[in-house]
């Protein structure tokens, strides 16, 4: 069998998620009703994941997949809470039922780490660039490219397809945690 269990396992808690952040008004304002200002989030910094870290979501092992992951810091915890994938991190962000005050949140900048296995270069999500639709896959499939250069955005949507946006442009359909479980004849 060449799925991976973890990601059959996860399929079904993606299709909640989705169903969720179909309701969301929007990253911009989830953020501004989080509160917290770009002094709070400086102060609260990224934290790299170890070997064993796991994805909140699925319990997918970071380290174990290629593409960008993501990170919250929620105010008044001391540890980020993880994400396999970027798609992952901005439907968590987009949910309704998001209530938690966000202290920062964090992906990584592909354009100065290594696709197949990033590490580091974590850059603040709410000013990063997004290149949604390229043919680039992270753990759970299609994923969203974050860059903190519009420079290297650019070169990666020339050399892998896609579409630029900033943060407060990416919306729930760009997020969509259906993955290939609709899509999937096989299962």
């Amino acid at each position: 069998m060449n799925e991976h269990p973890a990601r059959c396992a996860c399929e079904g808690r993606r299709r909640l998620l989705l169903l969720a952040a179909w309701s969301a008004a929007g990253a911009a304002l989830t953020l501004a009703g989080c509160g917290g200002s770009s002094d709070d989030a400086a102060a609260v910094a990224a934290v790299d994941f170890g070997e064993g870290t796991v994805c909140s979501l699925d319990g997918m092992v970071l380290a174990d997949y290629a593409g960008p992951k993501g990170q919250i810091r929620f105010d008044g915890t001391a540890d980020p809470v993880y994400f396999c994938d970027t798609v992952e991190l901005l439907a968590e962000l987009l949910q309704p039922e998001q209530i938690r005050k966000v202290a920062a949140v964090y992906v990584q900048d592909m354009g100065k780490t290594d696709w197949e296995r990033p590490r580091g270069q974590w850059i603040d999500a709410r000013t990063a660039l997004y290149v949604v639709g390229s043919r680039r896959h992270g753990s759970m499939g299609p994923t969203i490219a974050s860059f903190a250069l519009e420079a290297d955005a650019l070169t990666f949507v020339g050399e892998h397809g896609g579409k630029l946006h900033r943060f407060a442009e990416i919306t729930p359909a760009m997020v969509d945690l259906g993955g290939g479980a609709k899509t999937d004849a096989r299962m």
